[in-house]
């Protein structure tokens, strides 16, 4: 782990780390570091400010407005980002690789754009992505208040809602698991088709949670359960700042546990730190307590009393619940939660100067916690967006939280949110890209640049990862969760990329004989595999992911089963023994998760009767059956 630290100094009241104003409101003039400033030629003129198109291709700008030379040439969008403020060592480490990554993918998305003549795919993204991007995207901008992120979108006329965003989900995708029932070869492994709307039908038909009384949760074992907490848990949703938990626990202590903010925020830590601090739900006793739910349920007493109130205390209690319910593998029951964090939140964002400023981090924090639990809900569900994407372009990149003399703290833990934001939002652009509508409407003839150029992007995220949190490709790193997660959704994302080729081959075979249509091909399945070949990593990210991971085996399982029915895609894939154990392995991990919830177990079943299927589908295949 790195240790870099960062250069603390005083911060005077009137002062704010992230604003980039003075204290009379102006604009601080001084630039940015790492800005290009390069002579362009003699006599020496400089560009204060590159243009995103110039920073992506490493080229020279020269600082022409409205448009560079360059960029009049590509006849590109030409976008220049405002100079920030300095930043500290480490959290300018993390901050200017990720954030220089998400300059470097949008100013990609626009060369491959005007490149490609794809009218239909064209035609699905709405605009170009250099349209949905704004000043907010630079590492410095990204960091400043909200209320001076507005006034700049105001001023910029930038981030407006009425456009498209590709990197915020699409209201209809087909990327979701159960889609694949409709494929060649893949929908004659089950016996009847599925909506894949009926995973929110089974869930919204589930029994209410149990949550039994508990007149006083047992405090005795809160220290261990609090450092589990910041340990295990923080590093997935980063919204609770460790120095402000002594005050937050003092006030709760001071009220008895049974109201207010402060009280129920320290229950619902408890409680994921004892999940966190027992490992998996799904390793436990079917019929077992699950862990922390003692604390959980006092603090589920308390929720409705933080309802009607608009703050960010509430908002960061209500993201709290919401990832309990996910260790309880309660989608739904987490959605409404992370509904109810969305409008407190747009309410808060709508009034940013309202907003104490020590609470203006947390609020950036809890803005993202919102927006990638929806993003990972609505990737395999179809639920009604709750609207805080439209505020993507006037919340800045998280920083690091202060400790209580004001000054800032660097944690590794920030790296992975990070990464998982960038990760993120390429995930959703590959959904508006691909599988807005069904594979069929983008021919293979028509894919090969808008794959490659994602395919790119996802490969520069990789190498834009910061050492603490890259992950080996070939092997699991054993010592970090982050590490195992972020590799899974790496794999994961790589998958979709490609999957639209098997699809084509599985519709025809021939269609293998193009060779990139094979090479492609074989990036999907090899991709596939590497990501469901250790079904006891998926355990890893078992707090967040534990759901979405399992209808992710489901997916990349029936892609897998399908590819081995193929006789052009089965060359392409290793061993026949190998492959099978892979698939048991599987169906097997699947069957000790259906328990957990009834999409679940709809799942497990589809998984089981597929493989039955697909060896009756190889036994009449034997010479003489």
């Amino acid at each position: 782990m790195s240790q870099a630290s960062p250069n603390k100094r005083p911060r005077t009241v009137s002062e704010s780390p992230r604003d980039g104003v003075t204290q009379d409101g102006t604009p601080n003039e001084q630039p940015s570091r790492g800005l290009a400033h390069e002579p362009l030629d003699y006599p020496r003129k400089r560009a204060i400010i590159a243009c995103e198109i110039c920073r992506s291709r490493k080229s020279r700008c020269d600082g022409g407005k409205p448009r560079c030379k360059l960029c009049v040439e590509l006849d590109a969008r030409c976008v220049y980002r405002e100079p920030g403020v300095k930043l500290d060592a480490g959290d300018k480490l993390i901050l200017e690789r990720l954030s220089h990554l998400e300059d470097m993918l949008q100013a990609a998305m626009t060369t491959a754009n005007m490149n490609a003549n794809i009218p239909r795919v064209a035609g699905q993204m709405g605009t170009s992505p250099a349209a949905s991007t704004s000043t907010a995207d630079d590492a410095s901008t990204r960091r400043i208040s909200c209320s001076v992120a507005l006034e700049n979108n105001r001023l910029n006329g930038l981030g407006t809602w009425d456009s498209v965003n590709i990197s915020t989900i699409p209201k209809k995708h087909t990327t979701p698991a159960l889609n694949l029932l409709q494929w060649p070869l893949i929908r004659d492994l089950v016996s009847q088709p599925l909506d894949p709307q009926v995973l929110v039908e089974l869930e919204m038909s589930r029994p209410p949670i149990n949550l039994p009384h508990y007149p006083r949760p047992d405090m005795a074992n809160t220290a261990v359960f609090a450092s589990s907490y910041f340990d295990l848990v923080n590093v997935w949703y980063a919204c609770v700042n460790p120095h402000a938990w002594p005050n937050h626990y003092r006030e709760a202590t001071s009220v008895g546990f049974i109201q207010g903010a402060d009280s129920c925020l320290v229950l619902l830590v408890l409680a994921l730190g004892s999940a966190a601090h027992s490992g998996s739900i799904s390793r436990l006793p079917h019929y077992g307590e699950p862990r922390g739910v003692d604390y959980f349920a006092s603090a589920w007493k308390i929720i409705p009393n933080l309802a009607i109130r608009n703050d960010i205390p509430a908002v960061q209690c209500y993201i709290l619940a919401a990832a309990y319910l996910f260790y309880l593998v309660r989608p739904l029951e987490a959605w409404n939660m992370i509904t109810i964090a969305s409008t407190k939140l747009q309410l808060v964002l709508g009034v940013p100067d309202r907003v104490p400023t020590p609470q203006r981090e947390l609020l950036v924090r809890l803005f993202w916690d919102t927006l990638l639990a929806e993003s990972d809900l609505l990737a395999e569900l179809e639920l009604p967006h709750s609207g805080i994407v439209n505020f993507e372009d006037t919340v800045g990149l998280p920083g690091p939280f202060s400790d209580i003399e004001g000054e800032y703290t660097s944690k590794d833990e920030l790296w992975y949110f990070l990464a998982e934001i960038a990760l993120r939002r390429l995930l959703n652009r590959v959904s508006h890209l691909l599988y807005v509508k069904t594979p069929t409407t983008a021919p293979t003839s028509k894919l090969a640049r808008v794959t490659a150029e994602l395919d790119f992007q996802l490969s520069q995220w990789y190498e834009g990862l910061p050492q603490p949190i890259k992950f080996p490709m070939t092997t699991l790193s054993k010592d970090s969760p982050g590490q195992v997660c972020l590799r899974l959704r790496y794999f994961a994302c790589r998958t979709i990329i490609f999957r639209p080729y098997v699809f084509a081959v599985l519709s025809d075979e021939n269609a293998v004989s193009d060779p990139v249509v094979r090479e492609n091909c074989r990036k999907c399945l090899e991709a596939c595999l590497r990501q469901i070949d250790n079904v006891s990593a998926h355990q890893v990210g078992h707090l967040p992911y534990l759901w979405q991971g399992a209808l992710s085996l489901v997916s990349q399982t029936l892609l897998v089963m399908g590819a081995t029915m193929s006789p052009k895609l089965a060359a392409l894939l290793p061993p026949t023994i190998s492959v099978e154990v892979i698939i048991s392995e599987v169906v097997s991990e699947l069957n000790r998760l259906a328990h957990l919830a009834p999409s679940l177990r709809l799942s497990a079943e589809i998984v089981r009767e597929a493989e039955a299927r697909r060896k009756i589908f190889f036994s009449t295949q034997r010479p003489g059956a």
